[in-house]
């Protein structure tokens, strides 16, 4: 009876040939969550996409995972592009992955974070370079859209709390391809040539790509580099963007901004109500404390009894007169002293003893020095007599004298006769004078 039955390894050989051969598993493009990441030590991901109704595991190898700007993790939504196969070993069918990107919104997470993380190595968001918001500012700017709840709200704020503070509205693109160079030149605009206190930059609510204009490097970099304070005012509470971490101060929506620019009429009344007492009080106790400092002068003794100040003097006086007087006449003893010693010296009655005693010493000092000089140089000369000979001793090459030879092969000194082998060309140096030779034969011990 002829044998029916094949092997497991034949049937998942034709499945797998099934999936190779089918031009439509050959270019599979999935959208799905990634579950189960391990990220082998060779550098191969293994994982699983999923979506709400079914699942199917996945490969990416190193070198195609070696191309990815991002760090795959289990719940992040992809794309992926692969082709679908039968892992012959198992017996299960998987996708081979070519080339994944970020889903969606979690791209453009992938890249605020990116923006983020290399804006702060630069130390953008550091608090040491933020510029200090003015309490009582006499000019506002404002960078947004010219229509819009968000500047009727800004406007509407700064007249109602501070309403003599001047604001001046720089219209921006706000959302678009466009919008982030928009507001870079207004920034610029206002930051040069307008003497604004503040700079108020922002707009009202919307998604992520919405408000993405303000997650743009070149707007930071703008906010960074501005000389006047800066306020971002970008979205709700909630919405956190890169200009809110450059900023001087961020503002949870336009209306706070507005609210963190100018005080209220009350709380500028409240100040000066507070100035106007700290003032008062301070007043009044430099005249209290000026009135004791001047009731106790005027019971001072001295003032009650002036000429006793004036005794003190007087005494002091004469104390420092009988004092310079001691000095003078001590110091005239003392020349006094010098100047007979001087006149009965035997020196000064035989000068030429002097000079002869002078002569004397210069004499033995000159010897003396010439002693030295000599003793010097006799003594380098036998040191290097001495290292002479020591050079002699230590040069291998005067050992040709005795008969002996010097070998070399291409310039290197040959020791040993299995270096060389027959008819190699080797030079000879003797005492005196060298040759070169070719090997006949050679004889190893």
């Amino acid at each position: 009876m002829e044998d029916k039955y094949i092997s497991i390894g034949e049937l998942n050989t034709y499945i797998k040939s099934m999936f190779d051969e089918n031009p439509f598993l050959r270019k599979v493009y999935l959208r799905g969550e990634i579950s189960n990441f391990k990220n082998h030590t060779r550098g191969h991901l293994y994982f699983t996409l999923k979506d709400d109704t079914s699942r199917i595991s996945a490969v990416m190898f190193y070198s195609s995972a070696i191309s990815l700007n991002f760090k795959p993790e289990d719940g992040m939504n992809v794309l992926v592009e692969g082709r679908i196969s039968c892992y012959q070993a198992l017996g299960t069918y998987q996708i081979y992955v070519d080339k994944m990107e970020v889903d969606g919104l979690g791209k453009l997470y992938i890249e605020f974070e990116k923006l983020k993380e290399k804006l702060a190595k630069e130390g953008l968001f550091l608090e040491e370079h933020k510029k200090k918001i003015p309490k009582i500012p006499n000019k506002i700017g404002v960078i947004t859209a010219p229509t819009g709840a968000a500047i009727k709200d800004i406007i509407s704020t700064i007249k109602r709390r501070f309403p003599i503070c001047e604001v001046i509205l720089f219209p921006a693109l706000v959302q678009g391809k466009d919008a982030a160079p928009d507001i870079v030149r207004q920034i610029k605009e206002a930051d040069n040539g307008y003497d604004l206190d503040v700079l108020i930059v922002g707009r009202g609510g919307g998604s992520i790509e919405d408000l993405w204009a303000f997650n743009e490097e070149i707007v930071a970099r703008a906010i960074y580099d501005a000389k006047t304070p800066i306020i971002s005012a970008v979205g709700h509470e909630i919405d956190f963007t890169i200009a809110d971490f450059v900023a001087d101060m961020r503002a949870p929506t336009p209306t706070g901004a507005a609210e963190m620019a100018v005080p209220t009429v009350g709380e500028i009344s409240n100040t000066i109500r507070s100035f106007e007492i700290r003032l008062n009080e301070f007043m009044t106790n430099s005249l209290k404390k000026n009135e004791l400092r001047l009731a106790k002068v005027k019971n001072s003794y001295i003032l009650k009894n002036p000429l006793s100040l004036y005794e003190v003097k007087e005494q002091k006086l004469d104390n420092f007169i009988e004092t310079l007087n001691h000095i003078v006449l001590k110091k005239l003893d003392n020349y006094q002293t010098i100047m007979r010693h001087i006149k009965s010296s035997y020196v000064l009655k035989n000068p030429m003893r002097l000079f002869n005693s002078q002569q004397e010493k210069l004499i033995l000092e000159e010897k003396m020095l010439y002693n030295n000089i000599k003793n010097i140089i006799l003594k380098n000369n036998q040191s290097y007599k001495l290292l002479v000979k020591t050079l002699k001793l230590v040069n291998p090459l005067n050992i040709l004298d005795k008969g002996y030879s010097l070998v070399k092969k291409d310039g290197n000194v040959i020791s040993d006769c299995n270096d060389l082998k027959v008819n190699d060309v080797i030079n000879i140096r003797f005492s005196k004078g060298e040759i070169d030779a070719l090997v006949k034969s050679v004889y190893s011990k």
